[in-house]
């Protein structure tokens, strides 16, 4: 075990390496060479084809496990030196004065009203409001990328009622500091609690009456403060053509609380848009508002988070000063992350929102290498990371925007406010370094991966920060098709990446070695997961309908090899998820949404990706809906998959179900026709039934008659392929 102290013999935080470490290192030498015996096999099989039906089956069989070789290969860098980390934000005060704390900058972006509902980015905003940190320090910057004037309305509101929530938090020690989740608890102890409750539900009542109304009424519009704000919304300001607006709804220097405590900085900002101008998406408001901070407040540290991340506990950024506060690690460190969490899942995770590869058991791998990739929210940034290198600093163009400017002028004063106006406009970064050296990166829609590996590449270093108890909180989709676009969105970003100068397989594994390079490649390439799912969904399967074998006999040595490479992978996984306390249910559901989202977000990510390669038209960036449906929220309580919409992504899913159940019922009879006999095609058998298993939930959405069910005419053009797809296997394998 490490530790690192200050003076005095306080620790900050420790660490220790995976008692596992050793067995994942022998495991993975000992597996990936029955993986390459099983390469040998299949080229020696291709070298002695007799048929030309033999050889695309080898053929395909050889480029799906090489594939398959390959991302297991990355997957084994995180296994590697796995470490776990321990905070200790008690001996901090004792350590460092509050006083000298570093002030802290919060980004939060919201993009859609009707999509990300304003009272759930208001919750996020309170909740780190109302952090136990020096409130002249803290600064709450809302990035509202689609401009609306509802969002503006509801942190109006916002402002007014964290007058009495800040005060009642610190006062009764309260530490669910999101109020929504707090009134969702038994606040009944607190004879308070049911004021400040009532106070809020006539806000949460006001925000969502104006919400379903579409505007913000002149009754609502009490103020000259107030009016003059609005008075921007005129008839040609539209979410894609309108002017910068920075509204300053609390200012530390001038604003109390109920008890004359100063209130933190609160600031709503809606950059410059134009239909002349690209924009960047997310990335783009990201580096908006470091600008417009740098301009306003310049704090020396960073946290960003989505809008629907709330805190979870008030003691969040003392865990992270632990280790920006260490003068041994503090010149190279760049960012500390936090893991997502999210609260409303149910007891299967159905849906595998918890994704524990990518919040948890990876970042715990790339922990003991060069740190965690950057995921988007949760995340406390040093400033200071997003110009150059540790031992390369790229100023910004403007020296009022660099990380070591200190602003002394308030932050209502002209100048400051001219000055963040001026660098949220969309035309600021023409002929500027912004996204390409300095900032959060463009070139891909998943600017958090992205810059993540390229501060990394630069030099930068990155903690895992995975306390017991979750820093926090956020809310994950109930229905499918939002998770299966989602991934798809990632999928294309990803694949951007992989095929770009910047490339973790070229370029990155000359910047981070190649440890780092394969735990990013693992990402960078999710995509091509597609091809051995897909192989493995469908050829066995059609292969079994027309009575062709096409594995080892149980009684060949073979056989016992591709029983090894199954159970030793499916177990590593098994263990690894039951090393971050998951239940068998949740693994399961993680492990079939993985077959799932290869059989279409992956599938359909790639080919939208090389349509983009080649100048064809496709869908855009769309945002993930954070709006709950009662009845999609009931089905998913019920633990019933959610699929509703007639989208192509539930075609192949549905084919696939049909041709495994169709496969797995013919089996018995080639059996018994002696022709192979169950020795011979048992593998096949297993591979259906095993299909059949994953596919339950597709069954049970065929056979549903509720609304969450798939489409009858997605049944039908499945079943159609699935048809299409015997008759050609027929045509083919049998000729």
């Amino acid at each position: 075990m490490s530790t690192t102290t200050a003076h005095n013999d306080l620790p900050l935080h420790t660490h220790k390496r995976s008692r596992r470490t050793t067995a994942n290192r022998v495991f993975a030498v000992v597996h990936l060479c029955a993986i390459l015996a099983l390469l040998y096999r299949h080229a020696l099989s291709l070298l002695h084809s007799t048929s030309l039906t033999s050889f695309l089956i080898t053929l395909t069989f050889l480029i799906s496990d090489s594939i398959l070789a390959f991302m297991y290969s990355t997957a084994q860098s995180s296994r590697m030196t796995p470490i776990y980390r321990k905070e200790f934000p008690e001996n901090l005060k004792r350590v460092v004065k509050e006083s000298d704390f570093p002030a802290l900058d919060v980004f939060i972006c919201t993009a859609d009203p009707f999509k990300e509902p304003p009272m759930n980015v208001v919750n996020t905003a309170l909740s780190v409001m109302a952090y136990d940190y020096p409130t002249d320090k803290v600064s709450v910057y809302v990035s509202d990328d689609g401009g609306s004037a509802l969002t503006l309305f509801a942190f109006m509101k916002a402002a007014k009622f964290a007058s009495h929530w800040l005060p009642f938090c610190r006062e009764n020690n309260i530490v669910e500091r999101c109020p929504e989740a707090y009134f969702e608890t038994d606040c009944s102890r607190l004879l308070e609690a049911d004021k400040i409750k009532i106070m809020y539900q006539g806000m949460k009542v006001m925000v969502n009456n104006v919400i379903e109304r579409g505007k913000v009424g002149d009754e609502y519009k009490t103020g000259e403060r107030e009016k003059l704000a609005f008075r921007k919304w005129t008839d040609g300001f539209t979410r894609q053509d309108h002017p910068t607006i920075i509204q300053v709804l609390l200012d530390n220097s001038k604003d109390r609380d109920i008890v004359d405590n100063s209130m933190p900085n609160l600031i709503y900002v809606s950059r410059e848009k134009s239909r002349t101008s690209h924009h960047n998406f997310k990335a783009g408001a990201l580096n908006a508002l470091l600008r417009v901070s740098a301009a306003m407040t310049n704090a020396p540290i960073v946290l960003t988070l989505d809008c629907d991340m709330f805190s979870n506990d008030p003691q969040t950024p003392h865990r992270a000063l632990c280790y920006f506060l260490d003068p041994k690690i503090q010149s190279e460190l760049g960012y500390v992350q936090f893991p997502q969490r999210f609260r409303g899942i149910d007891k299967s995770d159905m849906y595998a929102s918890e994704n524990r590869h990518l919040f948890e058991i990876n970042p715990q791998g790339m922990d003991g290498v060069l740190g965690p990739n950057y995921v988007g929210t949760g995340c406390f940034f040093s400033r200071r990371v997003f110009f150059g290198g540790p031992s390369k600093f790229l100023p910004p163009e403007n020296p009022q925007l660099g990380p070591n400017n200190v602003v002394d002028k308030p932050i209502q004063s002209p100048e400051v406010l001219e000055l963040a106006h001026h660098v949220a406009a969309c035309n600021y970064e023409k002929n500027s370094n912004w996204g390409s050296k300095i900032g959060v990166r463009y070139g891909s829609l998943v600017e958090d991966y992205f810059t993540g590996y390229r501060l990394q590449c630069e030099g930068w270093k990155a903690i895992f920060c995975n306390p017991d108890k979750p820093a926090f909180y956020g809310d994950s989709p109930v229905n499918l098709i939002d998770i299966l676009n989602q991934t798809k969105r990632w999928a294309i970003g990803l694949l951007e990446v992989a095929f770009s100068k910047y490339s973790p397989i070229t370029f990155g594994i000359k910047s981070i070695g190649p440890l780092m390079s394969l735990a990013y490649c693992q990402y960078a390439f999710w995509a091509i997961w597609s091809i051995p799912i897909t192989a493995y969904t469908f050829l066995p399967q059609l292969s079994l309908l027309n009575g062709l074998t096409i594995f080892p006999k149980v009684s060949e040595p073979w056989f016992l090899l591709y029983v090894f490479v199954f159970i030793g992978a499916y177990g590593e996984d098994l263990l690894d998820f039951y090393s971050t306390g998951v239940t068998f249910q949740k693994w399961w559901s993680d492990q079939r949404m993985w077959l799932i989202r290869g059989l279409s977000s992956f599938m359909f990510g790639s080919i939208e990706f090389f349509f983009k390669s080649f100048g064809i038209a496709t869908l855009g960036f769309n945002v993930t809906s954070k709006v709950l449906d009662e009845d999609q929220s009931k089905r998913y309580e019920q633990g019933s998959m959610e699929f509703g919409v007639p989208s192509p992504l539930f075609v192949p899913l549905t084919t696939a179900a049909i041709v495994n159940l169709a496969a797995f019922a013919w089996g018995p009879v080639e059996v018994f026709r002696g022709s192979n006999g169950l020795e011979g095609l048992l593998m096949q058998m297993f591979i259906s039934g095993f299909g059949i298993a994953n596919c339950i939930p597709i069954y049970e959405g065929i056979i549903r008659s509720d609304k969450g069910k798939i489409p009858t005419k997605i049944t039908l053009v499945s079943t159609f392929i699935a048809f299409a797809l015997y008759a050609a296997a027929y045509v083919t394998l049998r000729n």
